[in-house]
Order: structure tokens, then sequence, then C-alpha cells
């Protein structure tokens, strides 16, 4: 299990819901505290304070309603029913507009006229239109965290992208037909395939932290070496007749070189691309987000990967730190780790042939009691019950359920 640990610290996890606990605790406290200190027109302050907060994205949400109207109705927003995917769009889906107006009826209930009110209206109207002003001009713009959590709640990130095709495009191709491969590729190499273990029947998915991939693995391991291609999975997609999928056997030696196992390694061909895209300034992507990239990618592709059934217990991703890049060893050594915590820890759903033994109830004529055996207070089954349905057949003629009861008054008066 260490491998597994040893992922989860690395992998980030969904973001949670602190802040939304942090501010309705916040906001309990203070009103709390003004309710306390000053319970009178408490309602009223708070319509107001609504309405401040809420005009500033009413009024930049116009300003949005323009623009997409103006310049982008007939490009961005084709079709019947402009005003209702335009209004939504840019106001937030009507949550805004609502809560606005929930607090100009709150406002009006009150009746209550609050201290200073003309200044209180002046100040509405000044937040509202410095808000709009602030918000045009990007310093009231979301954080960082903010867009990251926005695009990882919608999936609009790059390696999201990235591992839906990796998945649509290529395993969920390939990963339902690797069994049948590897039985195929032992049948042809009987003598050299005893290397096979049960955990390495897998295709093992390397997916490094740097995204930095060769195209060789035995460049990067000594102890990794070639063996051999597995047969051609040919496939029609998209227009290509018979488009060539394969995978490649590796034979991975320990450490000393004298155990070896033979497994089908690749690395996960999208990280070339978030590699490539790092290097390019027109791109810009930068280390430290393409590394976040590979995160969002292991994980999103594990998620999917989970819920395929297809590909279950077809694949096994290894997340590969770089941070032991100075290992000269460390390939072979995470892909041995993986495959031995397989072997360990993963068991066969199929239960195992029954063995014929000699029963130890066995008769003379080499029968078994039909019935089971009362022995030291339990009941014991003789034999066990049979895993395979079996059909019989009787000879004899069919016998009534019930037996005809004699009518004997109605024999005695016939006598």
């Amino acid at each position: 299990m260490q491998c597994l640990r040893d992922q989860d610290a690395l992998i980030p996890g969904p973001r949670g819901n602190l802040p939304k606990v942090c501010a309705v605790a916040v906001a309990a406290i203070t009103i709390g505290s003004i309710i306390f200190l000053s319970p009178e027109r408490l309602f009223g302050w708070v319509a107001m304070v609504i309405l401040m907060v809420t005009l500033g994205p009413l009024l930049h949400g116009l300003y949005l309603l323009a623009e997409e109207m103006l310049n982008h109705s007939n490009t961005r927003y084709r079709g019947r029913r402009l005003l209702s995917r335009l209004v939504p769009a840019c106001f937030g889906g009507g949550r805004t507009l609502l809560t606005a107006g929930l607090a100009s009826l709150l406002l009006f209930l009150v009746g209550q006229p609050l201290p200073h009110q003309e200044q209180c209206w002046k100040l509405l109207v000044l937040a509202s239109v410095l808000y709009t002003l602030f918000k045009s001009l990007g310093v009231l713009g979301p954080s960082e965290v903010e867009l990251s959590d926005i695009c990882e709640r919608r999936k609009m990130n790059v390696a999201h992208g990235l591992a839906w095709s990796f998945y649509l495009g290529y395993l969920q191709l390939v990963l339902p037909n690797l069994e049948d491969s590897i039985i195929s590729f032992c049948a042809s190499h009987r003598s050299t395939t005893h290397l096979w273990g049960r955990g390495s029947r897998k295709l093992l998915i390397l997916v490094p932290l740097n995204a930095n991939i060769s195209h060789k693995l035995e460049d990067e391991d000594s102890n990794i070496h070639f063996y051999d291609n597995l047969p051609n999975n040919e496939i029609d997609r998209a227009g290509v007749r018979g488009r060539v999928y394969k995978h490649s056997v590796y034979r991975v030696m320990d450490e000393d070189g004298k155990q070896a196992s033979d497994c089908v390694v690749e690395y996960a061909t999208p990280l070339l691309t978030l590699y490539n895209m790092s290097q390019l300034s027109s791109a810009g992507f930068g280390e430290p987000e393409r590394r976040q990239q590979v995160l969002l990618f292991f994980r999103t592709l594990q998620e999917i990967l989970d819920n395929s059934l297809e590909c279950r217990n077809r694949y096994k991703l290894i997340l590969l730190n770089d941070e032991h890049e100075e290992d000269p060893h460390f390939l072979s050594k995470a892909i041995l780790r993986h495959v031995q915590q397989q072997e360990k820890e993963e068991f066969c759903l199929t239960p195992p042939p029954l063995q014929e033994i000699d029963h130890p109830l066995t008769s003379a004529s080499g029968t078994l009691p039909s019935a089971p055996l009362f022995m030291k207070g339990e009941w014991h089954q003789p034999e066990p019950m049979s895993r395979e349905p079996t059909l019989m057949f009787s000879l004899d003629k069919p016998q009534p359920l019930k037996e005809p009861v004699e009518d004997t008054d109605h024999y005695q008066g016939q006598t």
C-alpha cells in the first residue's frame, strides 16, 4: 500500500466548502452582534446592504448584455430565443436579480425610514458605479484559486480534455482486447513467457510529474529491455481502415539483475502535449501550470477509468515523482514495486476447479451415502454440492399428486 499512499500525497483533491462555512459563521456572528447591540431597524440595514452588494453586479451585467447583443449575437448565440440565453449568461443565471428583488421587497415591507436615508441612497448608487468600474478594469476579478476551482468543477482544464481524449480515443478501444492479445502473445512465445505474472497482465501507464517522456524506456533505465510487441489490434477509426494499435512488452530486471518480469508498459502520450506547450511561450503555459495539469490529468483519468466497465481491471496508472531522477534505476524499481504489489494484494475472483479426492465415507461398493450424517451434534453433508447445474430425467410414469380415496360405502352397496 506504500505506492498508493505516495500517490495520494501528491494528487490534489477537490476543494471543499471551508470558505462557505467561514462566510456563514462570520455573517451569523456579525448579525447576532448587531441584534444584541441595536436590534432596531435591523432588517432595513440588512436589506440596504444586500442592495449595495447586488446592484453593482446587476449594472455590470447590463454592460455585458450590451456587448454580447451588439458584437456576438450572431457568432456565439445562434438560433432562436436569443434573450433567454443571453440574460442568464450575463446575470449569473438570475440569482443576483432574484436576491436584489427580495432585498427591495424586504426594504419596502420594513416601512421604517433609515437614519440618514438620503446618504444611504447616494452611497448605494456610488458603490454600484465604482464596482462596475473596478470589475471592468480587473481589480475585482476572481483570484487564481477561484479560477482554478471553477475550471475543476466545470471540467474546463487542459488536463480534463486530454484525459477524456486519451480514454475515448485510445484506452476504451484497446483495453477490452488486451487480455486476448496477451494470451495470443504467450501462445506464440511459449518458451520465454514464464515471467508473466498475474499483476503484470495489465497495461501499465506511466505518468511522470515533469511530463518529460522518453520514446524508448531502455534509454532511461538499463534494467529495462524491449522484448517484443503484442499482436496488432486493427480498428476502423475516423475514415481510416484498419488503423493499427499496438503495445510493447518490456522485460524489467531487478536491481541485482537476477529476477525479471515481463509486462506491457507505456507512457501516457497526452503528456507530450503538456510538455511541448510548456516549451512554447505563445501557449502561456509555464512549468508550475504544467505540473498542476499533470496531477489533474492523473486524477481525472483515474476517475474515468474507475467508472469504465470496459477497462476495469485491465490497467494500472503509475505516477512517477521527478524527485528521484538521480537514481538511474528509479523507473524499473517503480514498475516492479507496482507489479509485486498487485501480485500480493489482488486475488482472482474465479473459484478454483474442484479436485477429485477419495471421500473417507465411501462404502465398499464405491458409493457415497445419500443422506447427510449426524456427527457430534451437527449435520454434515458427505459431499459438496456440484457447482454446475445438471438436468435429470425420470423413467417412471407420472404419478398423481394425491392418491384417490376409495368410496367404501358405495362398494359395499354394490356387493
